[in-house]
């Protein structure tokens, strides 16, 4: 659990990284920072439709990290900044992901057992909001609150 000043420091980030994103489709998905002293890492995972480019990882870096020096966001001497595509099983964080993710496979790890189960994979039927709709087989959905959901991410088809 953050504390309240971390929690603080990721939103000030946070809010650093999307100014870093604007004008462009590089939206911000999730930001991390990890460790202590010289070896604190601050991760910052980017998306856009069609995918990331490694072009766009230097743009919101060289923006990103310009503007936390220029401001001293990051208390303390010294982080590594570190920005990059949260990957093809990337976790599904906020409401825009689970729209995003609509028809496709998902993974789920539930608070409390649904029809036994505490881990569900199937295809995102439908999103709205407060719950969402999991298509486990053919015809069959499961209607999930959003509040029942610990993680979820997208699983990757060969």
């Amino acid at each position: 659990m953050l504390t309240a000043e971390q929690n603080g420091l990721l939103e000030r980030i946070t809010a650093a990284a999307e100014q870093a994103a604007s004008g462009t489709a590089i939206e911000i998905v999730e930001v991390q920072l990890r460790g202590g002293g010289k070896a604190r890492l601050l991760r910052v995972y980017i998306d856009k439709p069609g995918g990331i480019t490694h072009g766009d990882c230097e743009l919101v870096s060289e923006r990103l990290g310009r503007r936390l020096d220029e401001e001293d966001i990051v208390p303390g001497d010294s982080y590594t900044l570190e920005v990059s595509s949260p990957g093809v099983e990337r976790p599904l964080l906020k409401s825009r992901d689970f729209q995003r993710a609509a028809g496709r496979k998902i993974r789920l790890a539930l608070q409390e057992p649904i029809c036994g189960q505490t881990r569900l994979e199937g295809t995102l039927a439908q999103f709205a909001g407060d719950a969402l709709d999991l298509e486990i087989a053919p015809g069959e959905l499961l209607h999930i609150p959003l509040k029942q959901v610990r993680k979820a991410k997208l699983k990757f088809e060969w």
